[in-house]
């Protein structure tokens, strides 16, 4: 008995079958355990053109290789943004000038749905529960245990699960991290995003494109921000001829249904929008905008730095501890990292020292989390050109190449910074 019970692997059930859920199941089960992950949606994402662009850092790529079947198809499914642009419009003259640029940059862009997928297929396929809506958790009084209750809503039938571990990976507006900080509440950024994918594989020639890559001629291998009068936009080439763009616009916090920050919009919000861009943006751009199928609204919201990511079974990764704006390009980046760090404190501390392996986890991500949370805030507003307690608004039509450095990435604290218990795993090949 005392053997069996020796040889039993620990478990754990994610909640979220996003980016960060599929990406904890991996580090979880190269650390031994065993994983369910629950998915409310009924089937994985299809690679469409629709949907958002994802830029990962070098740390994120060699976590994702270790974990994939055939690392080379990462690479395959990414193009390399080498070079970071930024660069300021006048809308009024409809010209463009360089305001910085920083050629190191060093990340690879990344259509999300086509991560996604390239995750999960390195699952078994019994990992992930399609259709499974998490209703609830009890931990039990001994906290050796906890019980997680799911609706199967093909069937409606009502499931339970008892786990060692609950990893909540369900998003910024997280109900398990709702169970711990019921007062916590999301902060509005003042702006919101508008945001597409151009799926110009049939027609690759056209004046459009043409144009476009005259207007911006490093697109392929850099990541171009500009900023205008009214916002900032961002611009870059994803594989098979897509061209990933967002404009962030300043805005009145927009009221969506249900629980969630993105939403389809209506054909007159979209012509609306259209013709906002046009007193703007260069002509180049806009037509990248009013040709790209289904653009869609992103609310943008973060939340203050939390004081701790675990309650005794439960902790929290990705969105769910660290609600983040996206200006440091850290919310996929930080997911993964996240997954990473927790699997090696589960395998180095054991089971049945869990409260020692979360402590761990949490010492080393939470201040991370604290620092970059409030650097991307604060990136964001000086993009918008929004006020700042302690500087004056960014001016991009004055600024100098010197002043403009403000604006690159590599200023984030821990940029490409890889943990030590991670420094094994990140700095041997394959």
């Amino acid at each position: 008995m005392e053997m069996k019970e020796a040889q039993r692997k620990a478990k754990a059930v994610v909640v979220g079958g996003s980016i960060a859920g599929i990406s904890c199941a991996h580090a979880l089960i190269a650390a031994g355990w065993d994983v369910v992950v629950l998915e409310k949606t009924s089937s994985p994402p299809n690679r469409s053109a629709t949907g958002a662009g994802v830029g990962l850092d070098t740390v994120s790529l060699k976590l994702i290789e270790k974990w994939i079947q055939q690392p080379q198809h990462l690479q395959q499914l990414s193009l390399p943004m080498t070079i970071e642009h930024e660069q300021t419009t006048d809308g009024n003259k409809k010209i463009t000038w360089t305001l910085s640029r920083d050629e190191h940059f060093n990340f690879r862009a990344v259509h999300w749905a086509d991560l996604h997928s390239l995750l999960y297929s390195s699952l078994q396929s019994d990992v992930v529960l399609w259709g499974h809506l998490f209703l609830s958790f009890r931990i039990s009084d001994d906290k050796t245990y906890v019980k997680i209750q799911a609706k199967v809503l093909q069937t409606n039938e009502t499931v339970e699960i008892v786990a060692d571990l609950l990893v909540a990976a369900d998003g910024c507006l997280s109900s398990i991290r709702e169970a711990f900080l019921p007062d916590l509440k999301l902060r509005y950024s003042g702006y919101c995003a508008w945001r597409g994918v151009l799926d110009f594989s049939n027609n690759e020639n056209s004046e459009t494109i043409i144009q476009l890559k005259k207007a911006y001629p490093d697109l392929g291998n850099c990541n171009y921000f500009d900023i205008g009068s009214d916002g900032h936009a961002i611009l870059y080439e994803l594989i098979n001829q897509r061209v990933n763009w967002i404009w962030y616009h300043n805005q009145p916090e927009p009221q969506f249904k249900g629980n969630s920050v993105t939403t389809k919009v209506s054909r007159d919000m979209i012509e609306d929008m259209y013709e906002a861009a046009e007193n703007v943006w260069i002509p180049e751009l806009v037509k990248v905008m009013r040709e790209t199928k289904e653009p869609f609204l992103n609310a943008i919201y973060d939340a203050d730095p939390l004081d701790q990511f675990y309650w005794d079974n439960v902790v929290l990764i990705g969105d769910a501890a660290h609600p983040i704006s996206p200006h440091a390009a850290r919310s996929t980046n930080m997911s993964i990292l996240d997954a990473a760090v927790l699997g090696k404190c589960l395998e180095k501390w054991g089971v049945e020292n869990l409260t020692s392996a979360l402590e761990e986890y949490q010492s080393i991500r939470l201040v991370v989390a604290y620092e970059q949370v409030l650097f991307s805030r604060r990136m964001g507003r000086i993009k918008q050109r929004l006020p700042l307690p302690d500087s004056n608004l960014f001016d991009h039509l004055t600024a100098s190449q010197e002043e403009s450095k403000v604006l690159h990435l590599s200023n984030m604290p821990y940029f490409n910074h890889i943990p030590s218990i991670l420094a094994t795993d990140c700095n041997k090949k394959n």
